[in-house]
């Protein structure tokens, strides 16, 4: 099982480096890297490559690891004793099962993307320890203990949001996805546009480094971003003359797409305004 570059996925020697080692290793793959650097697409391409199902757990800040191996139903279960029903004798109809449990029960090998695992809560990295270490845990009101079947491929992304413990990083695999430098980038950009005039790409590219390069910037414009913006640029047919008469240091063409909060609009206006009274 190797992983590699799919057709739309460029992924660097060193990414799939990592993919490949963690596979071998039979750990978690934990992937950090700044948000918009395609760290889920990664887990969304693995799978794809490797032909294998995909299992998506999207954490938000509310969920607890519990949930991620089954959940007891208790409300329902008291209402349906006082109706008299005739479910109540089983508990086992009032468990609901978890990402984990789902992956754990699959009959082949799966791929499970725990996603974002730095939004909950400080302690679910360690609640899940165990579990993810041997591949297992118990289910108390029933007395099973559930087993993988086959091992899942774990993927695990955060946005460094947070520091995760250092008991959880242990037994992961790392890789920290950095931003791609130029020929990189237009790699991952000929795979999505692929019929983009080089000029305007240039020119674009240009005004993008510009842009991420700025001294103050709140937000760096990423990889998902420049996407887009290309795609807006494509889409209004707009030509590297275009952009060039934009001038230098003011607003780049639909920046909405590259510069997300005001403070960074400011930043660019003010930086046009004193270009404009330097001349």
């Amino acid at each position: 099982m190797q992983f590699s570059s799919t057709d739309q996925y460029v992924a660097t020697s060193d990414l799939s480096v990592a993919v490949n080692a963690a596979i071998t290793l039979e750990r978690p793959l934990l992937v950090k890297g700044e948000p918009g650097t395609g760290k889920t697409e990664l887990a969304l391409q693995i799978a794809k490559s490797l032909d294998l199902p995909l299992i998506e757990w999207n954490v938000k800040s509310s969920t607890r690891a519990q949930q991620g191996l089954y959940e007891y139903d208790a409300v329902s279960r008291l209402r349906d004793s006082q109706l008299g029903d005739e479910r109540v004798h089983d508990v086992s109809n009032y468990i609901r099962k978890g990402k984990l449990w789902q992956a754990f029960e699959a009959e082949g090998r799966v791929i499970l993307l725990i996603d974002e695992i730095d939004k909950a809560d400080i302690e679910f990295p360690n609640d899940l320890l165990q579990e993810l270490d041997k591949m297992e845990f118990h289910v108390y009101e029933t007395g099973q203990t559930i087993k993988a079947v086959n091992r899942p491929i774990v993927i695990i992304t955060s946005n460094n949001e947070k520091e995760l413990p250092d008991a959880f990083l242990r037994r992961c695999f790392f890789h920290y996805i950095k931003f791609p430098d130029e020929q990189t980038l237009r790699q991952i950009i000929e795979v999505h546009h692929p019929n983009i005039k080089n000029d305007l790409l240039s020119t674009a590219l240009t005004q993008f480094y510009e842009v991420r390069d700025t001294p103050g910037l709140k937000k760096k414009p990423s990889t998902s971003e420049v996407l887009d913006w290309l795609k807006l640029l494509l889409a209004e047919d707009l030509s590297a003359d275009d952009l060039k008469r934009e001038g230098v240091n003011a607003l780049p063409k639909l920046h909405g797409a590259l510069l997300k909060n005001e403070q960074d609009v400011h930043l660019f206006e003010r930086l046009a305004f004193m270009a404009r009274s330097g001349r």
